[in-house]
């Protein structure tokens, strides 16, 4: 018997999506038979997943993500009876055309095994559900040297490691090949990948530093938002860290450090905290929020929204290890000229209250 799992919190992993919400990684869970002879756990797996090839497990062996018990084991484990194997693998991307397109990039750093983006808001990461050009991915289609439409899966495409939303400006970090996703992928798994973001939230936020806890899930009353289920009664464990960088009265400058990577998180939990981000249409801070009632203040905030439509939300910060020369590296982005607007027409306001 064989079974298929997509429950991941018992493994605390990263949330991997496409912007759309499909999963980035399969996970699959098989419970050896009594009768089990001993077999190469590699052999084991390939006899249990016909489709998938054996260099392919291979690969997901020597990145840790199989595990036999609960411990990782390398390819030659001999597999006994009612041994519980457990493992993660790139999900299957559909296939499609995929049509290269001259779409500027802000590419921050590039090498033959990964390149990092900056992104601006505004701009989908993956094809898909309405989106199958004006893409990221699109615009890697034709920065990688295509000319002409390609299938989606073709092996010389980049992959994703992580996500951001649509919204969402900052840094996003692709690999070049399956060997460097998977080695990517589990430094997210493990949360050693630092990521800061740097988010406006309404409202000022009463403690100068503190931390979010509380499980993400999708609101069964509204599918394209996620709430906290407060209690761990559904939904994923999430964690966020945040700190205020600057008060502006009826807003906040904040930074926030993720612990673990679900969906909308920074957005979930600043709301959850009472503080939704500037702007932000999911989750209710596209309104008047904090402030007077005074027309004067409400056509400031509709400036301030005019200025930037989007939530106020940039990925600032992201420090990983080479997937191939174990390099230390870290990067920052500036804070793109939108939201500093924004920011600085809160920071006059705030100043001539005082005065």
């Amino acid at each position: 018997m064989t079974a298929k799992e997509f429950d991941i919190d018992d493994l605390e992993q990263e949330d991997l999506t496409t912007e759309e919400g499909e999963p980035l990684f399969e996970h699959f869970r098989f419970i050896s038979d009594k009768g089990q002879s001993l077999l190469r756990v590699d052999k084991f797996i390939t006899h249990r997943m016909e489709n998938t090839s054996r260099h392919r497990i291979q690969q997901a062996i020597s990145a840790g993500y199989v595990l036999v018990n609960g411990n990782p084991v390398k390819a030659n484990y001999l597999v006994k009876p009612l041994d519980v194997v457990t493992l993660v693998l790139p999900f299957q991307k559909k296939k499609f055309v995929l049509i290269p397109e001259n779409i500027p990039l802000d590419i921050v750093y590039e090498d033959e095994h990964l390149v990092l983006v900056n992104k601006p808001a505004g701009l989908v990461v993956h094809p898909g559900h309405g989106h199958y050009t004006g893409t990221l991915i699109n615009a890697l289609a034709y920065h990688f040297g295509f000319s002409r439409p390609i299938d989606s899966d073709d092996e010389r495409m980049g992959i994703l490691v992580h996500r951001i939303d649509k919204n969402t400006s900052g840094l996003l970090l692709i690999a070049k090949d399956s060997e460097s996703q998977l080695a990517l992928a589990r430094q997210f798994f493990e949360h050693t990948v630092q990521r800061e973001y740097v988010a406006l939230v309404w409202g000022n936020v009463k403690e100068d530093s503190g931390t979010i806890t509380g499980h993400i899930g999708r609101d069964p009353n509204d599918r394209l938002i996620f709430k906290v289920f407060p209690c761990g009664a559904s939904g994923k464990h999430a964690v966020t860290h945040y700190s205020v960088i600057e008060r502006f009265g009826y807003t906040t400058l904040v930074k926030c450090t993720l612990e673990t990577g679900r969906t909308h998180q920074i957005r979930v939990h600043m709301d959850y905290l009472g503080h939704p981000l500037f702007n932000d249409d999911r989750y209710g801070g596209d309104k008047v929020v904090k402030g007077t009632l005074y027309s004067k203040y409400k056509r400031f905030v509709e400036n301030c929204f005019e200025i930037m439509p989007r939530q106020a939300l940039h990925a600032r910060t992201l420090g990983f290890t080479h997937p191939v020369t174990k390099e230390r590296m870290n990067f920052e982005s500036e804070i793109p000229q939108d939201l500093k607007a924004v920011i600085e027409k809160w920071r006059r306001l705030y100043q001539s209250r005082d005065q």
